[in-house]
């Protein structure tokens, strides 16, 4: 098995002791996680939580209307339906694939019995959910706040910290829904970036070219994120 699909390429199962690791791998299902698939639909029963280890994650709050906004994308770096071992057992929001790959899935009774053994499980799993919030808490005042240009920034660097390379498969159409704007907006701040250098984008396909100047475009929300996820996530 090549080592990007080892469970330890996943940062929570790769910061556990090994007697914990030891636990939790024979409920470990090591699953597909094909672009556009959804885990889990707002107000849904959890069963399984998801680590994910080459794939992308969005978590999008959906209105009455139809009309959605991504609040956090998960990675490498956390895991998905973090509501089943803090007690809810459900979700206000909805979970699909942004970038596929492939994730390990856990059922319910295991996760919940070594988050309360209180061990290094526990420990990092409340880190992540802090950092989780941070993100959560950020891209709502990035939303409300910052241009579409700004936004677009902060969304492609995050997405490309939680990939392996400088290049991701989503159209402009999908881009648009993540960040609840218009298509046209992201469209033309899109051909801002390309025109500068910084992407390349053609049918689905962006490919950064010059990662600092788009660091340097972006507003403060990214490094925020970024430095409290780092912190805690060490």
């Amino acid at each position: 098995m090549i080592e990007i699909h080892r469970p330890t390429a996943n940062r929570l199962l790769g910061a556990l002791a090994p007697d914990e690791l030891g636990r939790l791998l024979p409920y470990l299902e090591y699953t597909a996680m094909p672009l556009g698939t959804v885990l889990y639909e707002s107000g849904g029963t959890l069963h399984h939580i998801y680590f994910p280890i080459d794939c992308i994650v969005s978590l999008l709050y959906v209105l009455a209307d139809g009309s959605s906004a991504e609040i956090a994308i998960v990675g490498k770096e956390g895991l998905i339906g973090i509501g089943l071992f803090m007690g809810g057992e459900t979700t206000a929001n909805l979970a699909v694939v942004q970038s596929g790959g492939h994730a390990y899935r856990l059922a319910g009774r295991p996760i919940k019995e070594e988050f309360h053994r209180i061990g290094t499980f526990h420990e990092q799993f409340l880190k992540y959910i802090q950092a989780l919030i941070t993100q959560m808490t950020q891209t709502a005042v990035c939303n409300r706040h910052h241009s579409v240009d700004q936004q677009l920034c902060r969304w492609l660097l995050m997405s490309l910290d939680r990939l392996s390379s400088n290049q991701l498969h989503m159209t402009q159409e999908l881009i648009a829904n993540m960040l609840g704007v218009r298509r046209e907006g992201v469209t033309e701040a899109a051909g801002k970036l390309q025109r500068l250098g910084i992407i390349h984008y053609q049918r689905g396909h962006i490919e950064v070219l010059d990662r600092p100047k788009l660091e340097m475009l972006c507003c403060e929300c990214y490094a925020v994120v970024k430095k409290e996820t780092d912190r805690l996530m060490q």
